[in-house]
């Protein structure tokens, strides 16, 4: 009785090695071409601070953003220097459809030859299939700084697939070099 039970044991667990090599072999032979393509997929990225009109085909719209393409950004004026922030539109083209939901921008600051890091942001799509995608960009003090040289780095499952450079200009912070002490401020303690 107990030579049975070994049997169908081994039998069992033969079948199931089986299943999760079977199982394994699948999944490597479905992700190959997912891996593959995403391989060879590069990405151009224009920035502009152009507004980007609506309903033009895939075509026209990166034809606008060739065009209107902006090396520096200017900051916005119309708040007090803490608030400002740089503002733009970030027209992506793939070589092939995302085939995903998500893709990242990551900024960094190379200004000084390397890279330090500044930023991630997560785009969600809707779509895809798409190949080229339009992303409002908004890059807040203090965390983005004037007359600064930024790159951005476009990711797709955590593959970079281009690369981009602009200039932020914008106001630095101004001391006046005047130093004024009340009297209160000057007195010792009694």
């Amino acid at each position: 009785m107990t030579h049975g039970f070994r049997s169908r044991l081994s039998t069992l667990a033969l079948l199931t090695t089986l299943s999760i090599a079977l199982a394994a072999a699948l999944v490597s032979l479905t992700e190959a071409p997912v891996a593959e393509a995403q391989r060879g997929m590069r990405a151009t990225i224009y920035i502009t601070q152009a507004a980007v009109p609506r309903g033009l085909t895939e075509k026209a719209l990166v034809g606008f953003a060739r065009g209107h393409q902006a090396r520096t950004l200017a900051e916005t004026t119309d708040v007090p220097l803490p608030e400002r922030r740089w503002l733009g539109n970030m027209v992506i083209q793939l070589s092939a459809p995302l085939d995903d939901l998500e893709y990242h921008a990551l900024y960094y600051d190379v200004t000084d030859g390397r890279r330090d890091f500044i930023d991630d942001m997560a785009i969600n799509v809707h779509d895809r299939t798409q190949r080229t995608f339009v992303q409002r960009i908004m890059l807040p003090r203090p965390r983005f700084q004037p007359n600064r040289r930024i790159q951005v780095v476009i990711t797709v499952r955590r593959t970079e697939v281009g690369r981009a450079q602009f200039d932020l200009r914008g106001e630095q912070v101004q001391n006046s070099g005047v130093v004024d002490f009340s009297e209160s401020d000057t007195r010792a303690p009694n």
